[in-house]
């Protein structure tokens, strides 16, 4: 093996070989196991929430995988319509081509063409990251496979009765002229304004304060040409006489009722809220809720209607309200309408005042447009029905979700469900299988032909709808569209309900829930057995990372290295705001001054799952990778040790007799209990704790222990033959199981060595991930032995801390004394003699005897028994303590000096906190630093 552990030299070479040769496929004979990569959108690259989830779902896998599961990890991507649409789009904008130019069937060929070309890049960086997933069944969710279990699914729910077309309020995209999601829509916190109008009463009436009006306060005051009520708390006194009764709408004069509702708060404000059901979620619940008309006032560019569209609260027409409105807003766009509606109101003397207000907005995350609610007729799932039964999987332990009480907000929204908008007004996508005659009659079925069959149609005119699917519907699927279904294959039948589903809280009920209902519904299975569900990836600082906010992490610019140039083009680009630009430039430049170093796919996989604590938002700290980089160069490090003392060697493979040294011994049972724990762990779903183990065994135990204890062994030329090859053959034997261990965890470095080590350690395979899983032996627990090393291993760091104290060569020989020993003491320190001469240096080692008076020493303790080191010739006393003296009057200073500046009130009154912040920092080091010394000082000056 090469010196130096090199990870680029051995990662891609390394993957390769794996999908070369199928490994990734199901082959094991055991309960077949099953994970479905939640399918990343085409148009993606990784981002660190990629990083962290494949990282777990790989480790599950290969543990799996060795245990003789027969797994598959399923992978595929999504075609992500609004995101894709946008991204072809814009290429053709570039030429100057719409997609109108083309006419759909042109354009979806041109969107095709892109995939082909450009749609592949999260796949492969999916295989840089190591995933094993099984690239012979990749799927794409506009397969023609997937397409037809779309088709079916939608037939299936529709004769269920469980889909329908209705006019309803959605978010509406006013750039892409779509419908989104819930998911799509990213709430903006901006400063705004409120205005608060007057509309008159009617009829005479006055408030109880004698007023002839009443003032309601809105953001949205173009939204007040599609009001139809003002609604005041029923237990408003102020307003309880004019319940009933109704105010004239200003600028529209439209007559409109008060109504009593308790979605008002009489705190806030005047306790007055225009109800505008059309344009407001919660104004269109209040509409349902009074049977209001809901009057639409824009078009789908969210510009002004000459005359309202009027509907009832069932989406009927209503022909009995004229929906007029003013000419002069007619065409104009809502904001530009806002001004000319304030200035109207103004001028009529209608404008009680303006405030400040701080708003929520919400903007669509592809256009950044403002999202106008809007009533349009769409496609939609009843899911209540639905609901009931993906509730009760998860109530009676079916699914379960991990952490637990993930249930309970699974329960919140599923217990409080309104029916789902699943049609896009987009091109490319599922397109909705529903066909219209000239009549506005709607037939559904899996194809034209079979719609004219059914409905005995024969040539008459029909038109496909324009719409396509949300892509969560077709992503619904998932669990079982890529296994073959609805035909009933034999993948289906082996691999489906999936066991487990590895996911972020934040879509819990965007596609797990939706996953439950579909699977339930459509298949009578469960989608999966469990959920585990993950928190978010946050920067060192505890912050989202965003672009905006400049701290946004590549897994690849980790893995590969980035320069500080490339670093900066990377976070920069594309940033409207030069201000915003300059100031990520800055902690850009002070958090990574010489770019980030290729740490390697291992490193990062062992830092995200060591962070993988159940159900918490992980801080990512850029210092853990590197400290699980230095891991990786430790077990490399150790290989090659063990190689060198191995290879070429005797290590009673063969069945040679053996002898196993107390070390040996302890180091085995050492290795039974991790294999336990690490086993435990995974089976828990705790990588952190799993991660934490193996490093704790591998670090503390086999590489900072064991290799030096069997060294007095190894090097020994008279040490007998059975002794050195039971040596040799635990060194093998152990690192071979560490490496089955870590596989999970860190693929292409355990690969590497395995291969390299496999021979002399007696075992045979093509790769690692085909090797048994290490099980644990607790036949091979001694205990006597673990007590014997840890007695040792005390003793010698007692001496190493009086060796560091008393500025003792580590080379130089002692002699040592020991008091207070009892029986087990002088045993373990005879039978351990050598080890001890050799590791620790000594000289001698005598026994005080009774009532014989201890030399000048330092101590340590070794349980009850006491570890003298004599001083006499070791140290120059009086020497010692005048250069301690010196030191300890220079930190004497230093601490005066510095709490000196903190106690000036002037000082810190001016200073920035970072120097406040610094100068603490110094003062707080100084301190300790002084207390050691002052108590090293007292120790030698009582010898």
């Amino acid at each position: 093996m090469d010196k130096t552990y090199q990870p680029h030299a051995i990662e891609t070479s390394w993957y390769q070989t794996w999908e070369k040769n199928n490994y990734f496929a199901p082959q094991g004979s055991g309960e077949p196991y099953t994970i479905m990569i939640p399918p990343p959108n085409v148009t993606g690259s990784l981002h660190m929430g990629h990083g962290f989830n494949n990282a777990i779902m790989d480790a599950l896998i290969r543990f799996r995988r060795m245990q003789g599961r027969n797994t598959l990890w399923q992978p595929g991507t999504d075609h992500a319509g609004i995101a894709t649409q946008m991204v072809v789009e814009r290429q053709l904008a570039a030429d100057g081509i719409g997609r109108h130019d083309l006419g759909r069937e042109k354009f979806l060929e041109k969107v095709w063409e892109w995939k082909e070309q450009s749609g592949g890049t999260i796949t492969r960086q999916i295989r840089r990251l190591g995933s094993s997933v099984d690239w012979s069944r990749e799927r794409f969710t506009m397969d023609e496979g997937l397409s037809e279990a779309v088709k079916e699914a939608f037939v299936r729910l529709h004769q269920d009765g469980l889909i329908y077309r209705g006019k309803r309020l959605v978010n509406w995209d006013t750039k892409f002229h779509t419908a989104i999601s819930d998911l799509e829509v990213e709430n903006h916190d901006e400063k705004g304004h409120l205005w608060n109008l007057r509309y008159p009463l009617a009829d005479g009436n006055k408030t109880a304060d004698g007023k002839d009006y009443l003032i309601v306060a809105t953001t949205r005051p173009e939204t007040m040409l599609g009001d139809a009520a003002v609604a005041v708390h029923p237990e408003d006194e102020r307003y309880k006489a004019l319940i009933g009764t109704f105010v004239e709408l200003p600028l529209v004069g439209r007559r409109i009722p008060i109504i009593a509702d308790d979605y008002c708060d009489p705190e806030f404000g005047t306790g007055c809220v225009k109800i505008t059901p059309a344009h407001d979620f919660n104004d269109y619940e209040v509409g349902k809720r009074h049977n209001l008309p809901l009057l639409n006032i824009f078009d789908k560019n969210a510009e002004v209607l000459a005359t309202a569209q009027v509907f009832n609260v069932d989406g009927s027409v209503n022909a009995e309200i004229d929906g007029s409105l003013p000419t002069d807003y007619a065409g104009l766009d809502r904001f530009v309408a806002r001004k000319q509606i304030v200035a109207a109101f103004e001028a009529a003397g209608l404008l009680e005042k303006i405030d400040d207000h701080a708003l929520k907005v919400p903007k669509g995350d592809r256009s950044g447009t403002i999202i106008e609610p809007w009533l349009t007729d769409q496609w939609y799932v009843s899911t209540k029905p639905l609901a009931e039964k993906a509730i009760a999987v998860v109530e009676s332990g079916e699914i379960q979700f991990v952490p637990k009480q993930y249930e309970n907000m699974y329960f919140s929204w599923m217990r409080d469900i309104q029916d789902w908008c699943i049609s896009r007004q987009l091109w490319w996508g599922h397109r909705i299988p529903a066909w219209y005659d000239d009549a506005g009659n709607v037939y559904v079925g899996r194809d034209e032909a079979e719609v004219r069959a059914k409905h005995n149609l024969g040539d008459a005119n029909l038109r496909q709808d324009e719409d396509v699917l949300d892509t969560w519907f077709s992503s619904g699927l998932w669990t079982f569209s890529t296994l073959g279904w609805p035909q009933q294959t034999d993948f289906l039948k082996t691999f489906h309900p999936t066991d487990v589903l590895v996911t972020g809280f934040d879509i819990i009920f965007f596609w797990v829930a939706r996953m439950i209902m579909l699977s339930t519904h459509l298949t009578g299975q469960i989608p999966f057995k469990t959920v585990y569900v993950h928190g978010l990836v946050r920067d060192g600082q505890g912050q989202k990372m965003s672009k905006s906010k400049g701290n946004v992490l590549d897994p690849l610019d980790i893995v590969d290295g980035i320069t500080l140039d490339e670093l900066l083009e990377k976070r920069t680009t594309g940033l409207m705001q030069p201000k915003l630009a300059e100031k990520i430039a800055k902690q850009t430049r002070a958090e990574f001054p010489d770019g980030i170093a290729a740490y390697g796919t291992d490193a990062l996989r062992f830092t995200n799952l060591a962070l993988a604590s159940t159900g918490r938002d992980i801080k990512f700290d850029m210092g853990r990778v590197e400290g699980y980089r230095n891991f990786c160069n430790k077990l490399w490090n150790a290989a090659n040790f063990v190689l060198e003392n191995t290879d070429g060697q005797d290590t009673g493979i063969n069945g040679e007799a053996v002898e196993l040294s107390s070390v040996d011994r302890w180091i085995i049972s050492q290795l039974q209990r991790t294999e336990a724990d690490v086993t435990r762990h995974l089976d828990g779903f705790r990588f952190d704790l799993a991660a934490q183990s193996l490093y704790e065994f591998v670090w503390d135990q086999y590489c900072a222990w064991y290799l030096e204890l069997v060294k007095p062994v190894l090097w020994d030329e008279n040490a007998p033959a059975e002794r050195q090859r039971g040596t040799r053959r635990t060194l093998i034997r152990v690192l071979e199981v560490v490496l089955r261990l870590a596989h999970p965890f860190m693929p292409f470095i355990t690969e590497e060595i395995w291969q390299r080590i496999k021979a002399q350690a007696g075992v045979s395979g093509d790769t690692i991930m085909l090797q048994a899983w290490p099980v644990a032996n607790e036949s091979r627990i001694d205990a006597a032995a673990e007590g014997d090393i840890e007695w040792v291993k005390q003793l010698m760091l007692g001496v190493r801390q009086i060796r560091g104290e008393m500025k003792i060569s580590m080379a130089k020989r002692i002699d040592i004394i020991v008091a207070n020993a009892s029986a087990e003491d002088l045993r373990r320190l005879n039978d351990n003699a050598p080890l001890l001469n050799k590791l620790a240096k000594l000289e001698s080692v005598r026994v005080l005897a009774a009532g014989e008076e201890a030399p000048m020493s330092a101590t340590a303790l070794v349980g009850e028994m006491q570890v003298l080191v004599p001083m006499a010739g070791l140290i120059d006393k009086d020497a010692e303590l005048a250069r301690l003296d010196k030191e300890i009057q220079r930190l004497d200073g230093e601490v005066k000096r510095v709490g000196g500046k903190l106690a000036n009130e002037g000082f810190v009154a001016k200073a920035p906190a970072e120097v406040l912040d610094k100068e603490r920092a110094k003062l707080a080091e100084a301190e300790q630093a002084l207390g050691k010394l002052v108590e090293q000082r007292e120790k030698i000056a009582n010898l």
